[in-house]
């Protein structure tokens, strides 16, 4: 089970990398902001992966602060992309 296990880790590690070229070549900042999405996803995917591997659930905490920080940062994006800022506080009226 564990060499399934790693094997779906090194698969989704391979996806990461892919979104990373996206995230470096992508044409618009929207292409880039999915792609970093899809890292964050990926990398929390992996990372459950090798708790489950290793038995070291304590890992799970570390995927849920990337979940976490993974959703901020979309949220952040979209603050920024928009054009009024949509009550962005930092924003002059």
């Amino acid at each position: 089970m564990s060499g399934w296990l790693l094997a779906a880790a090194v698969v989704l590690l391979a996806t990461a990398a892919a979104a990373l070229v996206r995230v470096a070549r992508g044409p618009d900042a929207a292409d880039r902001m999915m792609g970093a999405q899809l890292v964050g996803t990926t990398g929390v995917a992996v990372v459950i992966l090798l708790a489950a591997h290793e038995g070291n659930w304590a890992m799970l905490d570390v995927a849920l602060v990337l979940s976490l920080l993974a959703a901020f940062a979309s949220v952040a994006f979209v603050k920024a992309a928009s054009r009024d800022g949509q009550g962005d506080p930092e924003e002059d009226p």
